[in-house]
């Protein structure tokens, strides 16, 4: 096992990352920008590291002064959170390249699944059922309105290189295609880099299943069940949990099993080994394949609640080179878990409020609830990052227990001096239709308004 590691991120990851090494005996190193130097993630460590200016460019994505800062401090390996250097192969290949070790999947790997056409392909090839698109990448308008032809509307035009719901546009009509073919290459070359675009069916209401997978380096592959995440804005994930109610009380247990058995073959047709995120949509009965995450998802903590799985601890031990010692009938779910990111925003128009924590009282002495922070009382929310500031991870018995539990904990969570997002989380868990379990992406366009 290492001796010593360096956490490439920051806040509430960097802080999770942190515990679970030092209570394996691994000492940390923690990297950190001008805006972040008193954060608790910095105090934590074991050591720290000034990386640069607050931009993220200068400082958590400055690869340079990551693996200086490794070569400095001695660190063996590096665990790249998520976000930032997580999914950077060239990244993961020069820290292997320094003799040091990334805690992730293989740079080959993560090359397969950073374009998200060819992942298709790939898959596909497989026997996995992917969402109807297009052969490949589309050149130009032409192209896309033949390729829209065979699919049907609406169609959805996504960057190849894109993540987080950037670069994705819709077209409802062919009259429409052209605009959004060209708003989406735009995006896609300065968001990327890079113009690769291509087209998939777009399905109005459906569901955003995932199933976690852990891998090791010596060929053992297993899934580790199903979360949901159909509580979004704008493609970014606001609430998650795990399992799925639309498998509670063994509901479409067959099309369950299929799930996992697709994630299975995708994962080995990717070559993938770590802890990564097989990403499905589920439409009038079947489940596709949309992509694979190759790092850690910010919603791990409802699996590790509900399965006793430690997925970071087995991250530390699979990238040292040990073996998965868990075998597939070894997981189980026992009772049920969701995920409230706790955002710096304006719970109605959505607009980003950073500023101090004047007020900062989680929820506490609750066994059910586990809070995930990246701030305490005074720290200040900047504008520089991610506006996350907390996940509220609530567990109970079954669904029903845990949506009573976390509007109590939602109740009790103080945060004065900025706007936040859980009055939002408040109409969501107290909605009639959230609380049926009956869950789409559009969910909250059409339910727990203002």
């Amino acid at each position: 096992m290492f001796k010593k590691i360096l956490i490439a991120n920051r806040g509430e990851i960097a802080r999770r990352v942190n515990t679970v090494a030092q209570k394996m005996g691994i000492k940390t190193v923690a990297v950190f920008s001008d805006a972040d130097a008193t954060l608790p993630f910095v105090k934590e460590a074991d050591e720290s590291v000034r990386l640069g200016p607050a931009p993220a460019k200068d400082s958590y994505l400055n690869q340079a002064a990551v693996l200086e800062a490794m070569k400095s401090t001695g660190a063996e390996a590096v665990h790249p959170g998520y976000g930032f250097l997580s999914e950077n192969a060239e990244f993961a290949s020069a820290v292997a390249k320094a003799g040091k070790v990334f805690i992730g999947p293989p740079p080959a790997a993560m090359l397969r699944m950073k374009d998200k056409s060819e992942a298709r392909r790939l898959v596909a090839a497989a026997g996995v059922p992917v969402v109807p698109g297009s052969d490949g990448l589309v050149e130009d308008v032409t192209a896309a309105t033949a390729a829209a032809q065979k699919i049907g509307y609406p169609i959805l035009c996504k960057a190849a290189g894109g993540g987080g719901g950037i670069g994705m546009a819709v077209a409802g009509t062919e009259a429409e295609l052209e605009k959004t073919f060209r708003a989406c290459t735009d995006r896609a070359r300065s968001a990327f880099g890079r113009e690769g675009v291509y087209l998939e069916r777009y399905f109005d209401a459906p569901r955003h299943l995932e199933v976690q997978i852990l891998g090791d380096t010596h060929g053992h592959l297993l899934h580790v069940l199903e979360r949901e995440c159909s509580i979004q804005r704008r493609h970014q994930k606001v609430v998650e949990e795990a399992g799925s109610a639309l498998f509670a009380n063994g509901q479409n247990e067959a099309m369950r099993q299929e799930m996992f058995a697709a994630a299975m073959k995708a994962s080995k047709a990717f070559g993938y080994a770590n802890a990564g995120t097989i990403e499905l949509l589920y439409s009038d009965g079947k489940a596709y394949f949309i992509e694979m995450n190759a790092r850690l998802q910010v919603e791990h903590p409802v699996t590790e609640l509900t399965t006793g799985v430690d997925l970071i601890g087995w991250q530390l031990r699979i990238a040292a080179g040990e073996k998965l010692t868990l075998a597939q009938s070894d997981i189980k779910r026992q009772g049920h878990a969701m995920e409230f990111r706790i955002y710096a925003e304006d719970p109605v128009k959505f607009f980003p409020s950073p500023g101090p924590l004047k007020v900062y009282r989680p929820p506490t002495g609750k066994a059910y609830v586990r809070l995930d922070s990246g701030y305490a009382e005074g720290d200040v929310v900047t504008p520089n990052y991610d506006p996350l500031i907390a996940k509220l991870i609530v567990t109970g018995a079954d669904r029903a227990e845990v949506i009573s539990r976390a509007d109590a904990a939602l109740s009790d969570f103080t945060i004065e001096g900025i706007k936040t997002n859980i009055p939002l989380h408040l109409r969501i868990v107290r909605d009639g239709v959230f609380q049926a379990g009956k869950l789409s992406t559009r969910f909250l366009e059409q339910h727990a308004k203002a």
